[in-house]
């Protein structure tokens, strides 16, 4: 299990995420994010040399506030190949520099995402060392498609979401924009073979829960 080091950052997540969420097609505001955390969640890497961590920042800036998911890796050294995908780098007092990255180019963090999806790991809880995260839910259709850990993530933006291709057609679609769902449990969409849910804090303190991602493994639509 990953240790979490509570210990200085700078700068810290949430001033990288300030200066880079505005650069994403994603983004929703004017430019100049007011953010708050407000829940997410954290993955093992079993090698223990990658630090994963999903975010989920509120923007109250403006007359409606957005809540994104960023998941974000954290490395010793760059990632090879990855400088797009760079979000920031940060002094962290016990761990040194540290490379955060925009996870969903980061194979690593693809992989450990699937193996979630697919059951065979656990959410741990973002600021507790050793604890699962039980608000986090998943789902899945038989043993999904395999993991692409080690070769390059073809990570694709729309306005509301990033789609990881997977090869053979098939598609893990992260949502960047989160949306509570209206009533009872998330719910996937029609042809969805698999998803994960959870939770996070509303602007007026409330409770919400909603779907994080959708596995397809069919033929991506256009």
């Amino acid at each position: 299990m990953a240790v979490i080091h509570h210990t200085t950052l700078q700068p810290t997540k949430l001033d990288l995420l300030t200066s880079w969420l505005p650069s994403r097609a994603w983004y929703r505001g004017s430019g100049d994010p007011e953010l708050n955390r407000s829940g997410g969640f954290r993955l093992d890497d079993p090698r223990g040399a990658v630090g994963i961590e999903f975010i989920v920042a509120t923007d109250a800036a403006g007359p409606d506030p957005t809540s994104y998911l960023v998941p974000l890796t954290y490395r010793g050294s760059p990632l090879d190949g990855a400088e797009h995908a760079l979000v920031g780098t940060m002094e962290h007092g016990v761990l040194g520099r540290r490379w955060a990255y925009d996870g969903c180019h980061d194979p690593v963090m693809v992989a450990q995402l699937l193996a979630l999806t697919a059951g065979r790991v656990q959410a741990q809880h973002q600021d507790v060392s050793d604890t699962p995260d039980l608000e986090v839910t998943r789902s899945s259709a038989g043993a999904g498609p395999p993991s692409p850990a080690g070769e390059a993530v073809v990570a694709t933006d729309d306005r509301d979401s990033t789609a990881l291709t997977l090869g053979d057609g098939a598609f893990l679609r992260l949502h960047r924009v989160l949306t509570p769902a209206p009533d009872g449990p998330p719910t996937p969409p029609p042809g969805a073979t698999g998803h994960i849910a959870g939770a996070w804090t509303m602007p007026d303190t409330t409770r919400a829960r909603g779907l994080f991602a959708v596995l397809h493994t069919g033929s991506r639509p256009t």
